[in-house]
């Protein structure tokens, strides 16, 4: 998602545990502002499995780029991800 309408794939590969449950990873979770307690919800589009925060992500799109408070520098959020999957592996 960006402000000019552009989209970013972001992707982490996730091991199911025996009772189907998985991890969000937390730069998913922070991403979507999805925090501890809050729900999610889950559907199912095109064969794909899709975890959404229950805010509108339009919505919140339209009021963050139009919102007086931007972000003071640029988040590269491949190495963001990188950094993540590097934590992740050095706890396993």
């Amino acid at each position: 998602m960006g402000c000019a309408g552009h989209s970013q794939r972001m992707s982490i590969t996730r091991r199911v545990g025996s009772k189907g449950q998985i991890v969000i990873p937390k730069v998913f979770r922070e991403f979507l502002g999805v925090r501890p307690g809050e729900e999610v919800v889950m559907e199912i589009v095109e064969k794909e499995l899709r975890i959404r925060s229950e805010v509108d992500p339009e919505k919140f799109m339209e009021d963050f780029c139009f919102s007086p408070k931007k972000l003071t520098r640029k988040i590269d959020l491949e190495k963001v991800l990188g950094e993540e999957v590097e934590e992740r592996f050095a706890l396993h």
